[in-house]
């Protein structure tokens, strides 16, 4: 009998040993943070698939699968979150949701400012109560969610802590190396416009010293008289290039651009390889205001 149970032992074990962290997040850069943080510590499942927007987003049911199995679930501000968080939390109460932007102070959504009627100022306010999600697009603000996502991976598995420590250490330096990269390489070009359909790049362009031009505003096309003010108010800036994002339309930053003879240029604030993208997109950006 003991000999069976030394044995049973001895094959869980191993097995036991090698349970990861089953892990959810919203969009695909967080899911980068956390593989630099836990390695092979955790499996993690991304909600919102390359190329969707978080706009518009539903789950499908093997997602619903992922989250009720899940440890943790790390939310980021995207608009679906409102809607669905307490949904999964219904799925799987023993799951727990951490934010990874505690600590961050947010800002409104960039919009233009509108003139003229009495419906343009109700739009404005309402947009001042709409704070900017994309807080992945800065690396200084970075550092504060790796943070944020190591404790939460400390609590689940506190057994392997040190190596969370550790692997946190290492993203963090990388983080200051590719911060001073941008700045190295922005630097000729601090002030330069950045027009952009959606106005993903608003933490990006405080942090480097550019200024965000967005075409949409509140997750709507101009109207043709918004786009007659863009396009003077590209030819005014100089605007070359316009940024479009995979999950958007281009038909308006299309009219502008020719309007404008500037070109169309691809940033997506989504991707994967989270530096190596905004790497280029500083090359594309320094590349439009010369």
């Amino acid at each position: 009998m003991k000999r069976t149970i030394v044995l049973l032992l001895t094959l869980l074990f191993p097995a036991f040993l090698a349970a990861k962290v089953q892990v959810v997040v919203s969009i695909v850069p967080e899911k980068t943070f956390v593989e630099k943080i836990a390695k092979e510590l955790a499996d993690v499942t991304v909600m919102v698939a390359p190329g969707a927007s978080p706009a518009t987003y539903e789950p499908k049911p093997s997602q619903m699968k992922a989250i009720a199995k899940a440890d943790l679930y790390f939310a980021i501000g995207v608009p679906f979150e409102r809607a669905w968080l307490p949904r999964f939390a219904a799925q799987n109460p023993g799951m727990k949701i951490v934010d990874i932007t505690e600590g961050i102070r947010k800002m409104p959504m960039d919009s233009h400012h509108h003139h003229g009627n009495r419906e343009s100022e109700i739009g404005n306010r309402e947009t001042r109560h709409s704070l900017d999600p994309h807080v992945w697009l800065s690396p200084p603000l970075v550092k504060i969610q790796a943070k944020n996502i190591a404790l939460a991976l400390e609590s689940v598995d506190p057994a392997h802590k040190d190596i969370y420590e550790r692997n946190l250490k290492k993203f963090l330096q990388e983080i200051e190396q590719l911060d001073r990269e941008l700045k190295k390489r922005l630097a000729p070009c601090r002030g330069s416009a950045m027009m952009v359909f959606h106005p993903s790049w608003g933490y990006f362009a405080r942090t480097y010293g550019l200024r965000q031009i967005p075409i949409e505003i509140e997750g709507k096309e101009p109207k043709s008289k918004e786009i007659v003010r863009l396009i003077r108010e590209a030819k005014e800036e100089g605007v070359r290039t316009l940024f479009v994002q995979p999950q958007f339309s281009k038909r308006s930053a299309e009219v502008i651009a020719r309007s404008i003879g500037a070109k169309i240029v691809e940033a997506d604030s989504l991707s994967a390889d989270w530096s190596e993208n905004l790497l280029d997109i500083a090359k594309k950006v320094c590349e439009a205001s010369k």
